[in-house]
């Protein structure tokens, strides 16, 4: 069945399951594959209608851990942009390792590791050599929202939905509850919280042509996003409203 593959994806145990084995009987072993893809494609950002940067992600199961890698590059005539970012979560998505990077004028580096009860940032930037140091009392279940890494924000969905959503009779059940998670900021050196809704099914126009949707309100401390994933194809996000900065995000 369509939605249990696609649930299977989404738990947050499952980011490492090989999409190959997904709706096979569970007697059948599957074959053996190297690393096998989650998810993998671009993101266009689009302020007032104009194109600014492309992020390029891929989620991809490594050694049984989860690696969600992501990189921005600015469009034609915009500021110079050159960011990379790679999450590992292990395979019950608790958070192994995180790392940032930028090239340029503004070039620097950070990663995020859990140590007990803690979260520690480092960060390097090109004014000094030795790493600045930052401890958030988070634990490692912590959601990662990086700024402009829209990818974070399809993990943070596949989680909610892993909660939200269950196969009942052979069929989708969905509550439609609201969901808090705690989250850190990498670039910004902030922890907050922030609150996922489902709202359900909408026909939206992506490119011109209209589809049916799952609608889900990702809201926080001053700021409204309104996503929509498809549950036809793994729960995978398709569009991201941002009203208030004139800002939308849509696959390519």
């Amino acid at each position: 069945m369509r939605f249990r593959a696609a649930m299977c994806l989404v738990t947050a145990a499952s980011l490492a399951l090989p999409l190959a084995s997904l709706g096979r009987d569970k007697k059948e072993k599957p074959k053996s594959s190297s690393s096998p893809v989650i998810d993998s494609g671009s993101f266009g950002v689009f302020v007032k209608g104009q194109r600014v940067v492309t992020e390029t992600f891929r989620i991809q199961q490594e050694n049984g851990n989860s690696s969600i890698k992501s990189e921005l590059r600015e469009a034609a005539g915009s500021p110079p942009i050159d960011q990379k970012s790679d999450l590992e979560l292990t395979g019950t998505g608790e958070l192994l390792r995180y790392e940032w990077s930028q090239q340029g004028s503004a070039a620097g580096s950070l990663t995020v590791t859990p140590n007990n009860e803690f979260l520690i940032e480092k960060i390097t930037t090109a004014a000094s050599s030795k790493p600045a140091e930052q401890p958030f009392l988070m634990p490692s279940t912590t959601v990662i929202l990086d700024n402009n890494f829209f990818v974070h924000r399809e993990v943070l969905a596949w989680k909610y939905l892993s909660a939200a959503c269950h196969l009942e009779g052979g069929s989708q059940q969905c509550q439609k509850d609201a969901a808090e998670f705690g989250v850190l900021v990498p670039q910004d050196r902030t922890s907050t919280r922030v609150r996922m809704e489902l709202v359900g099914p909408e026909r939206v126009a992506v490119r011109g042509q209209e589809r049916e949707l799952i609608r889900l309100n990702l809201t926080g401390d001053g700021f409204e996003w309104a996503l929509w994933v498809d549950g036809a194809n793994q729960f995978k996000l398709v569009r991201i409203a941002i009203p208030a900065d004139n800002t939308e995000v849509v696959r390519d």
